[in-house]
Formats: C-alpha cells, structure tokens, sequence
C-alpha cells in the first residue's frame, strides 16, 4: 500500500508560539500564526466550556493533529454570554403556534430546533433548565375561525391546541411547560404586565387609522403592502411579506410609545453583537431601526373583538394579540411573582417572518417595564414543497403525522435538522428525506454498527481490547507507523473523532445543527473507511497476532459509535440509545462528561473493555423504500 506523504510536524510549533506569545496572546501576534496553529488554539480556547474551566492541553491530552486540523469552514466568534455554560438556568423557549389550523412541519421544525438546543445542553451538565412551548388562542382570526366552523371560540382552541401537544409528544419534544394563552395564571400575567405599562405612564388612548392584516394579526405601513388581483381578478390591496388581504381600519385604541425606545434598542443590540443568531437576521433588525419607529397599537375595539383579554378598567377595548401572545414567555417565568429565578435567562426560537415583534416590539415591552431583554433569539427560516411555499390553496401543506408514519419519528426530525439551514429556505420532498435518511442512518451508522458486532467478527459478544503495541502512540505518526498496525490515516480518525465533540458544542452553541450533524457524518464516513481498509473479516482470530490486531480495529470502532451516540442524542435520541444500548453503554453514561475518546490509546484504561455488548434488537435504522417500489409491491411485482 502507497504510504500518504510525510507531513513536517507542527504540534512543537504551535506550544513554542504558544509559550512565547504568553497564556492571553495579542492580536497582532496570534495573526502571525499559520491557519493552521490559529485553528488549533481554538480548539484549546473552546475546551473549558466542555469539559470545564481547569481544562488545558494536559488535561485534554489531544494530539497534536487534533489540535491542529482547521474545520471545514471557519467558526464564529464564541458567544459572549457563555448561555451553555453548565450550572447556569437556560429558559428556552419556541413561539407558541397560532390555532387557526392544524400543525404542519414549519411548526415542527421550530420545537425541533429547540427540542435539539435544549436536549444538548442538559449532557452539558448539571444545571437548571427548561423548554416551554404552546399554543396562541386569542385574537380576531380565532374568532372568525370558529363563527366559520360553526363552533364557539374555546372548542376551537382546545381541540387544535391538543393536535399541537399530541404533535410534539409524539416527536419526543422535551418541553417542561406547555403554555396556553387561555389560561388563568396566563390571564392574569397579562394583566399585570398592562398594569405595569400603564404605571410607567407609557401608554396612551388614540385615534389609530391604517391598513390591518387580519390573518397577521398586525397593523402595516403604506411601504409594506401592494396591490394584486384577487381570486377573482380584482385588485385587492396585500401584505408584501405574507401576500394576505389587509383592510383599512379606524378605531380608537391604546398606543404603546415605542418611538421612546427606539435609542435604547439601538444601544441594547449594538451591545450584544450575538443576541440575534444567525448574524444576517441581526442585520435586518438594525436595518430597521434606522428606520422611523412610530408609537404601537396596543388594543383592538371590544366591539371588533371579543375573544381575548380585556383591558383592565376599560370594558371597550381588548389586548392586542401580540402583547398578549409575547408575555407567554414571562407566564412560564412565574410573572409576576416568582419570574426574577429565570427571567432575563430565556433564548427564544422563532421563525423570520415574527423577528421584527421578538426582536423590536418584546425587546421594548420589556425595557418598558424595567425588565431585561431575552438573553439570546435564534432565528430560522421557512421551508418549501418542491420549490413552492406551503398553502392551504396549494393543497400542499405537509403533515408532519404522516411523515413519522413513512419516515418514522427519528428519521424525519434527522432530515429537518440535517437538512434546515436557519439562514434560508429550504426544500421538502420524499425523494430527498428518503436518499438522505437511508444514506446517513440506515447505510453509513447502522451498517457500521451491524458490520463491527456482527457474531462472525466478534464471536465472544463484547468490548474488544485495545493492543498499545498495534496501534502506537507517539509525537510523530508517521515514526510509530512503522512499528505497529495503524496507518497514518487511522491517525487522521483518530484525531478527528478526538476533536468532534468540541466542534459540535460550537456548532450548537452558534445555532449551526446541521453543521455539527455534517460533521458527525464525515466522521462515521471516516470510520467505515478505516473498518473497510483493515478488512477485520479477513484476519484470523487462531493467529495471535491478527486476533489482536482484529480486536484493536473493533475497540476503535466501537469507541467511534459510542462517541456518535452521544453526540446524536439531541437529534435522535430513540436511535442514539438503541445504539449506545447496543454497545452495552449505561444510561448513566451518555452524557458528554463521558466523551473521553479512546483512552487505551492515552494510556489511560477503559471501563468499557471487556464488557458484554447489549442485546441485539435488530437493524439500527430501517431502510426506507422509495414511492416508486412501494407502487411495485403494492401491484405485486418486483422492483
């Protein structure tokens, strides 16, 4: 076999120049490094946020390649606020869904992105954390809703609000709070919450007159909405950004004064480069305050609107939607009363067409009545149908039901969160979660691990041992090849699965998941390789050098899948513990205190060496079959 060029060693560089340029470094120094030194003392700096404050280049003892490998692409500045550190409170939230019609997977996706952010950051560690969801039930379009459905407002809510909570249950969403908006203590922190506004002198009764969107649930500017043919081809005037019919509306209502706050705003973000991720949906709330902020309708006529919180001491007029919809999020906090244990600690997760109300109008609410603005607000982006937006007049909005039926629960929340990139749109269509899912899950994880405890590999049904002396370690791989079994790319695997948990706490913590599951990927393609390229069938266990060579491979291996595992379980937490159940990995185990990769090759012993493997259940993850066989199988004929 052709032996990859010899690489000139770089791990005495980088703690020369580490020494040299002392424990902080200066700016003008660290940019002299190489790319590739910067991208190792990143590395470095990220280390005390997984594995604690103490940890250094000792502690971790990383090679020097792991240290040294630049991610694909490059990483974005760390989070000042520091919101996965262990031990602090973490109040995530995503927004509450709107009842006017059923759940479809735009809602989904937003509790799986949060469900994904709140399941990572509790294998952090120990600390206090919640993940509140729910359902908003007031408001004009709830109303017309049911008059059309010849049923009373509450029924509505109550039967759609259930089909979002079954929804989320069956999606093993983990959230410890689902709020609705009709209920009492929600009711009542509304209330006080006006109480406060109105204390603060910030509130004032006006004539209001402008175009409304009844389905938006909001007032809009002249700039924001156009002129398009109806159904029926005559000119209607529309929403620019969601293309629904708006109407000109006067009536006299409470106004909020927000123009007051447009500075305090302005200050707050340009304080907090990192409140908004990702950074383009920064940009855009700075863009818009540059802008004129008018003051904020805050109340709708009673006589347009019943169903909804009255104004205290004002029977005339009801709570805007929105003011009531956005002090969910303290409701959950224990507002008014016991909210200051959680509350500014709250990360909201919200799609982009409800930036400018989390990200404006909630900011300001909330400076309004001395309270902080949310900690963090993570934005994402909608997804499509073959191209197309999802409408009801489309006839194709998706059902995220039936795609747990065809997909199953985790092969779908893979797909959405492997494929759904928060800065844009993304695409929906079989073919794709099908190719994806089966190439990633059934193919590249679960043959791997049905490869490496198949009975005729690993006949005793155990953690195989780990042999020093095949798979050497040393300050130089290409030296140590020589006088064992590993390669120089074992090497590679090595090191690239030593620094996979730090690049994936990144990620999460950068609202990147898609780019910590591509990297989890490129790792389990990597170690299909290396099972590949040693061939353990083809080693015979008689011989005692082939069995433990044969053994090493299988350690590594499995070592390999237990690392993945763990770091899975935000995302697929059903097929991480079948895999880690698989490998004989105790729950008490899995979380990412327990990331410690190959030991035996640190010289440090493994508990899991050994051990008997877990029950065999099956297949990892079911192939899924495409439309066009399943269309065969049902005619009764072959594909």
């Amino acid at each position: 076999m052709r032996r990859p060029q010899r690489r000139a060693p770089i791990g005495r560089s980088l703690h020369a120049r580490a020494e040299r340029y002392g424990p902080r470094g200066e700016t003008s120094r660290v940019a002299s490094l190489t790319s590739r030194e910067r991208a190792g003392l990143r590395s470095v700096a990220l280390a005390p946020r997984l594995y604690g404050a103490a940890a250094d280049l000792t502690m971790l003892s990383l090679p020097a390649r792991c240290l040294l490998r630049p991610p694909r692409r490059p990483l974005p500045a760390p989070s000042r606020r520091g919101s996965s550190r262990p031990g602090r409170r973490w109040l995530l939230s995503t927004p509450i869904f709107y009842v006017n019609g059923p759940p479809h997977i735009g809602h989904l996706y937003s509790a799986l992105l949060a469900d994904a952010l709140h399941r990572h950051r509790g294998l952090l560690g120990p600390g206090p954390g919640r993940l509140a969801t729910g359902t908003d039930e007031h408001g004009l379009k709830i109303q017309q809703a049911a008059a059309a459905a010849g049923t009373s407002p509450s029924e509505l809510c109550a039967h759609v609000s259930g089909l979002f909570r079954d929804l989320f249950s069956r999606a093993a969403v983990s959230f410890t709070d689902f709020i609705r908006t009709t209920e009492p203590r929600h009711r009542r922190a509304v209330q006080c919450f006006w109480a406060a506004l109105q204390g603060r002198g910030l509130l004032y009764k006006d004539f209001y007159e402008g175009w409304y969107c009844t389905p938006d649930e909001c007032f809009l500017t002249q700039g924001q909405i156009t002129e398009r043919p109806d159904a029926q081809g005559r000119p209607c005037k529309v929403s620019l950004e969601s293309g629904h019919q708006v109407h000109w509306t006067k009536e006299e209502n409470y106004m909020f004064k927000l123009s007051e706050f447009q500075e305090p705003l302005r200050k707050w973000l340009q304080g907090n480069q990192h409140v908004i991720s990702p950074e383009p949906f920064y940009q855009v709330v700075l863009r818009w305050l540059e802008e004129d902020l008018p003051d904020l309708s805050v109340s709708r006529e009673r006589s347009r609107l019943q169903w909804g919180i009255p104004v205290p001491g004002d029977s005339t007029q009801t709570i805007y939607v929105w003011v009531d919809a956005l002090v969910n999020y303290l409701t959950v906090a224990g507002y008014p009363d016991a909210h200051h244990a959680w509350w500014p600690a709250a990360h909201h997760v919200v799609g982009k067409d409800i930036l400018k109300f989390h990200a404006i109008y909630w900011p300001a609410l909330l400076m309004a009545v001395g309270l902080d603005p949310p900690e963090q607000i993570y934005v994402h982006s909608h997804w499509t149908v073959h191209g197309q937006k999802m409408s009801k007049s489309l006839g194709n909005v998706v059902d995220p039901v039936a795609c747990f039926k065809q997909y199953t629960v985790d092969g779908f929340r893979y797909f959405l969160l492997r494929q759904g990139v928060p800065e844009r749109d993304c695409d929906y269509y079989e073919e794709k979660v099908i190719k994806l899912v089966n190439s990633e899950l059934a193919d590249a994880l679960g043959g791997l691990l049905n490869r490496c405890t198949a009975p005729s590999i690993n006949p005793s049904g155990i953690y195989p041992h780990f042999s020093e002396s095949c798979f050497r370690k040393g300050s130089d791989h290409m030296d140590v090849e020589a006088s064992g079994r590993a390669l120089a790319e074992d090497y590679e695997l090595v090191a690239s699965v030593d620094c996979l948990p730090l690049q994936v706490t990144d990620y999460f913590e950068h609202f990147q998941i898609y780019k910590a599951l591509e990297s989890v990927v490129a790792c389990v393609r990597q170690t299909n390789g290396f099972f590949q390229r040693h061939a353990p069938w083809k080693l015979c266990r008689d011989n005692p050098a082939e069995k433990c060579w044969l053994d090493t491979v299988l350690h590594v291996t499995l070592e390999c899948l237990r690392i993945y595992g763990i770091l899975l379980q935000p995302v697929i937490p059903a097929t991480a513990d079948k895999l880690l159940s698989r490998l004989g990995i105790k729950p008490e185990e899995r979380a990412f205190t327990d990331l410690t990769f190959l030991p035996r090759y640190h010289g440090k012993p493994c508990p899991f060496e050994g051990r008997r493997l877990g029950p065999d259940t099956g297949a990892l993850f079911p192939r899924l079959e495409t439309p066009r066989r399943r269309q065969l199988e049902i005619k009764g004929l072959r594909p």
